[in-house]
């Protein structure tokens, strides 16, 4: 079923059973509601999420609340006036690399994986 809300349509999925995994909405490539809600939210600050990404969030259970993607997009800003092309943004539970030309998150980590200590294609770090 499809609601239109004068931007785009939204697909509704109907829950028959909520003991299934959720790895079924990965199967079938819809979005899960927390996934739209960080894509909503980022929006309004011109920021977005590469497919990449939106994997990445959702299979480490990284949470992006309002204050977050602001913080995020102050970043971009400050690494797109210094003339940064890709940057690593760094917080204290998470990073993300950003394509500031594009103003899009193209990764994710969280804590376990900043543990590898590597990351590359990138020619600045901001720290939030």
């Amino acid at each position: 079923m499809k609601i239109n809300n004068y931007q785009r349509p939204i697909n509704l999925i109907e829950i028959a059973d909520r003991n299934k995994p959720t790895d079924k909405l990965q199967q079938t490539g819809e979005k899960s509601f927390k996934e739209m809600f960080s894509q909503e939210l980022a929006g309004d600050r011109d920021i977005s999420f590469s497919k990449h990404a939106s994997q990445r969030l959702y299979s480490r259970g990284i949470e992006l609340g309002a204050d977050k993607l602001n913080a995020i997009a102050d970043a971009v800003d400050k690494a797109s006036q210094k003339g940064s092309k890709e940057t690593l943004i760094l917080s204290d539970d998470t990073a993300f690399v950003v394509s500031v030309e594009n103003r899009t998150i193209i990764t994710a980590f969280d804590k376990d994986n900043l543990r590898e200590g590597i990351v590359t294609s990138i020619d600045s770090a901001v720290i939030i």
